[in-house]
């Protein structure tokens, strides 16, 4: 079946049709459930259809029986997300506690789920003595999306961690990429884009917890003294230009505390978008593009996003 068109009505819906591809799916399979719900920024309409599968296997499974063209999109935690107000057509895949494992397996590898929380994997490299992953303490998403977009903050990037990366890619196949193969640079990996990833070996050096430690605190501090954590955000909204820092060119260009509907630029830290209450997904992408737009003119800088945006508008 993978590859053909699927034949759908309005009776049956995309969810019942590929349940009836998939007879031996042990995952969850559920139709027109909603987004926002998952993604910080709390906004955006529903996946047409959510699948949670069970494990590796059961994804393989899920993934060699879905046809071609169906569309396909793997979440985290929402932390980096903006989902618009259309919701996802076709099928939204996330990843559940099969997959957030957390494993040392010497003094200076440990494995890891891609539905780990990146602050739970700097947690257990301290526990274990591992150093050199504390900056994970301070990036609030998952495992999964760190390694496809080379997630970084103080100094350190994914990328010099990473060992090895497993996933499953669209004919269900479980793949391996080394370091090399992953292709990363600066928030990009060049793995290829049909790859749910599932896991990695990852690999710091022996170090004294109370050094980690140390680390760790100095990670939550600057979160907690220079970040909106306690507002409905998405993160960093826009990558470092080479040469620049984002929030400094939106500050030049007169954009703090600039505000579309219910979303404004956060007064605390310019490079993130606040949801202050009843924003959609359009006010917060809107202002997101007024924020481009300002900083084009001010300083020649062209912004690229950072936050995945992700299906239709309304």
């Amino acid at each position: 079946m993978s590859g053909s068109a699927v034949a759908r009505t309005p009776s049956s819906g995309l969810a019942e049709t590929l349940a009836s591809l998939m007879p031996d799916l042990r995952g969850r399979l559920l139709a027109d459930q909603p987004l926002a719900d998952l993604a910080w920024f709390r906004v955006g309409g529903p996946a047409e259809v959510l699948f949670s599968p069970q494990d590796e296997d059961d994804l393989g499974y899920f993934l060699g029986r879905l046809p071609a063209d169906i569309p396909l999109y793997p979440i985290g935690l929402g932390s980096n997300l903006l989902v618009r107000d259309g919701g996802m057509p076709g099928v939204v895949i996330r990843l559940g506690k099969a997959f957030a494992g957390i494993e040392p397996m010497d003094e200076s590898r440990i494995k890891v789920g891609a539905a780990a929380a990146d602050k739970r994997l700097a947690g257990a490299a301290l526990e274990a003595g591992i150093g050199g992953f504390a900056f994970y303490h301070g990036i609030p998403g998952a495992i999964g999306g760190a390694l496809r977009m080379n997630a970084g903050a103080h100094g350190t990037e994914t990328r010099e961690r990473v060992v090895e990366v497993y996933g499953v890619d669209r004919s269900g196949a479980k793949r391996i990429f080394s370091n090399a193969e992953m292709g990363y640079a600066y928030r990009f990996s060049a793995a290829p884009a049909d790859v749910i990833f599932t896991g990695a070996l990852m690999r710091g050096e022996p170090r004294d917890p109370a050094a980690i430690r140390q680390e760790m605190d100095a990670v939550a501090e600057h979160r907690e003294t220079k970040q909106p954590i306690k507002a409905r955000t998405g993160g960093s909204t826009f990558k470092n230009p080479p040469g620049h820092s984002a929030w400094k060119l939106i500050d030049a260009a007169g954009m703090r505390g600039f505000s579309i509907g219910g979303a404004q630029v956060s007064e605390m830290h310019c490079n993130f978008l606040i949801n202050v209450g009843g924003a959609t997904g359009a006010d917060i992408e809107a202002l997101g593009e007024e924020v481009r737009r300002r900083v084009r003119e001010t300083s020649g800088v062209e912004l690229e996003w950072e936050i995945k945006r992700i299906g239709l508008t309304t």
